[in-house]
């Protein structure tokens, strides 16, 4: 027997074992565990609602996980709901917990169920727990019903979109399948799936041009604008060399001059430093075209 199996085993003995508790009991254990820290309050408490973490853990067998790992889960959110529980309110611990075990198990389900990792918001859970149940419950109608018209009668029941729908349908319909599989077992020539992936970044010598002209351009454009003044300068790395791109009217007030004054200063700066760069690499000052 595994290690794992025979924990959950244990749990369950243990769970059958245990005594009921009385509503006036569990109230003074779970007092005790809250204002005093007690562990023996706490075991007490967890021990004999373990038939209820079994309970819940039961109406989840059908997603392919072992049951001893499905209790163990349940009885971490047993354990939460401990922690979190206020014996002053006028509420049963078995009603509240029963939200947090339930809600620990289907974390573990969604952690585990696939290796490719699902959506975990409130509607995404709600979706992956109830899809198959209502999609029979439709079925069950005898209703003609196309895929479309499917997906929008569980839009609505389950309240996410269509496109959602549809999603979660295609992964449970579907299995994991590695990219590292071959694509054929008759097969010779070995290739696996992520073979033919598209890449669609560019090949390495056209990433390696890029840099090097774009490396070679910002050389010639700093050798370029040594034959501007201060001014026309400030003008050009403003307003064509910034992200933000400064206005006309910004720049005016911070020079002090008119926005039109800016304009031709501008134009000015544009044509000196088209006139550096074709004299010394002749094709490439059209990218300072106003």
């Amino acid at each position: 027997m595994s290690t794992d199996n025979y924990a959950g085993n244990k749990m369950m003995r243990a769970a059958i074992s245990a005594p009921y508790l009385e509503r006036d009991e569990e109230h003074e254990l779970a007092l005790r565990w809250s204002e005093d820290q007690d562990q023996e309050a706490l075991h007490k408490l967890t021990s004999a609602h373990m038939r209820l973490v079994i309970s819940v853990a039961a109406k989840f067998r059908r997603y392919s996980i072992s049951m001893s790992d499905l209790i163990q889960e349940g009885h971490i959110g047993l354990l939460e709901a401990a922690a979190r529980f206020d014996p002053h309110r006028e509420v049963r611990f078995s009603t509240y917990a029963t939200w947090w075990i339930r809600a620990s198990i289907q974390d573990f389900i969604l952690r585990n169920w696939s290796i490719v990792r699902g959506g975990t918001s409130s509607s995404q859970k709600s979706l992956f727990f109830n899809l198959r149940r209502l999609r029979a419950k439709i079925a069950s109608t005898g209703e003609p019903t196309n895929s479309h018209e499917l997906y929008i009668k569980l839009s609505d029941a389950i309240g996410v979109s269509v496109a959602d729908v549809a999603t979660m349908d295609a992964r449970l319909s579907g299995s994991d399948m590695s990219l590292n599989m071959t694509v054929s077992d008759e097969s010779e020539s070995g290739n696996e799936r992520q073979d033919y992936l598209v890449d669609d970044a560019p090949l390495p010598d056209a990433t390696a041009e890029n840099l090097i002209d774009t490396e070679r351009r910002h050389e010639w454009l700093n050798d370029a604008m040594e034959v501007l003044n201060e001014r026309e300068r400030l003008i050009i790395q403003r307003r064509r060399l910034s992200e933000s791109g400064a206005t006309l009217e910004e720049l005016g007030g911070k020079l002090g001059i008119s926005k039109e004054r800016v304009r031709q200063i501008e134009s000015r700066a544009l044509e000196k430093l088209r006139t550096a760069l074709t004299s010394s690499h002749n094709g490439w000052a059209g990218a300072f075209a106003s």
